[in-house]
């Protein structure tokens, strides 16, 4: 990861200051390039070409992408801007302003983060960040088994991990592993395994 700036900036100037080429996020007031392996690309684009494909078979108001960026807040009140690894947008939000880079300040319907090295920004951060913002959905697909032991069990083992708004805005959360069919509220008749995706 590179770091570009000096001092903290906001929201408006990160997307401002953005270099046009990579791709970026805004942590702790500073742009961090986001770098991954084709091993992350492939998991992450299993799933990208699974959600389109299921939002054309059923004409559902969503675009998907692996390129939106949008404001978060962390408890501490700092803006962010994260990118997920792949974001389920309603498609009136993103159209309504085309021309527009991919810059969001309200919450998207899914977000999926693909674990690295930088586990702990998908599990804890981007968790409460996520929450906080109100996305109805957030995967954390962790194909390496990187995360604690307190979540992937003793051994460790690969795991899809789903995380659902509650009545109260708090995420609940399951774990999906092997041939169980991954159960979301955004794709409600997603055909696809928690193996099919570890092993993309």
């Amino acid at each position: 990861m590179k770091t570009y700036t000096r001092q903290k900036l906001t929201f408006e100037q990160f997307v401002e200051q953005c270099p046009e080429e990579g791709l970026y996020e805004l942590v702790d007031g500073e742009i961090v390039e986001v770098r991954a392996t084709r091993n992350h690309d492939d998991v992450a684009n299993f799933i990208l070409f699974g959600f389109n494909d299921e939002i054309r078979r059923l004409n559902l108001n969503y675009v998907v992408n692996n390129t939106a960026v949008f404001k978060t807040i962390t408890a501490n009140e700092i803006e962010q801007g994260r990118k997920p690894d792949v974001s389920v947008i309603d498609k009136d939000t993103w159209r309504s302003n085309r021309s527009a880079y991919s810059a969001l300040e309200e919450p998207i319907q899914l977000a999926v983060e693909v674990t690295s090295t930088n586990w702990e920004d998908d599990y804890i951060d981007k968790l409460d960040e996520y929450q906080r913002l109100g996305i109805t959905e957030y995967w954390i697909v962790d194909y390496l088994a990187i995360g604690l032991r307190e979540y992937l069990g003793n051994p460790k083992v690969p795991a899809v991990f789903v995380f659902l708004l509650d009545a109260e805005g708090k995420y609940q959360r399951t774990l999906f592993r092997g041939l169980e069919r991954i159960v979301s509220r955004t794709f409600p008749e997603l055909a696809l395994t928690a193996e099919q995706i570890l092993t993309a």
